[in-house]
This record gives C-alpha cells, structure tokens and sequence, in this order.
C-alpha cells in the first residue's frame, strides 16, 4: 500500500472503513458495538478520535480521553497489512501528544492479557503493568 501517510481527525465518511477495520483487526466483541462506541466518542472529545490514512485509505485508528485525572487510550488499530512499519508508534506519539497539550499526567489502557504482541508493543513505548485490577460495570445493555 502507497501513498502518503496523515493522521487526522475521524471524519464521518470514515466510519464503514473504520468498523472494517476494527474487525479485521480482531477488536470487535460482542459486548461492543462499534458504531455505538463510535457514535458515542463523537459526543465526547470526539477531536481525540484519530485515524491514520495511506494513500487516502484508513489503515489505522486510535481514540484517546482526558477526563481531569488520567488519559485512556482505546481502539489503537494497524491495518495487518500495514503493520510493522512505525504507523502504530506514529499514532501514539499524536495521541499522546494530544493529551500531554490537555495538561494529562498519565494515560492508561487496558489490553486482554491474551495479546502478547500489544503487551510489547505497548511496553516498547514506555508503558509498564500497573499494579492495579481493571474492572468494569455496565451501564447501558447495547
């Protein structure tokens, strides 16, 4: 795939490619729907929502929050085609950019202990295991 490489803003022309994406990516499960969760990130700090384009097709996303106390990272997805050429970094690097210029002093994400390859990956960039427990309650039943 060739072209040039852009980070921007999601755009609403960009959403079936997005959710594509997301699947082929294996991010998809069934508790989420992504056209929710996009919907949703739209209404809050939806300018953190960030994808990267080659060549004027999506190959990568992130989305990122600051809610006062911490950043959170969700939604870090490369193209498998396009992987292993720096564009998951390049997607990190702006949107931790992004928060740290929002005053953020540190930004947590939360990957399933399956995923070996995002532990290193993620651990290649400066981030390091908690000593914490990740839990969730559902609030609304999609």
């Amino acid at each position: 795939m060739g072209g040039e490489w852009e980070i921007r803003p999601f755009e609403a022309r960009d959403g079936e490619a997005v959710v594509a994406l997301w699947h082929a990516c294996g991010l998809v499960v069934p508790w989420n729907d992504p056209v929710k969760d996009i919907e949703r990130k739209l209404r809050v700090q939806g300018e953190m929502f960030l994808v990267g384009s080659l060549g004027g097709s999506v190959v990568a996303t992130v989305m990122a929050g600051y809610e006062g106390h911490r950043g959170w990272v969700n939604y870090l997805a490369v193209a498998p085609e396009c992987r292993r050429q720096g564009l998951g970094r390049r997607m990190m690097e702006a949107a931790q950019a992004r928060l740290h210029a929002m005053g953020c002093p540190k930004i947590n994400l939360q990957i399933r202990k399956s995923n070996l390859s995002a532990a290193r990956f993620y651990r290649s960039l400066g981030y390091v295991e908690d000593e914490s427990i990740s839990m969730g309650k559902r609030l609304v039943e999609d």
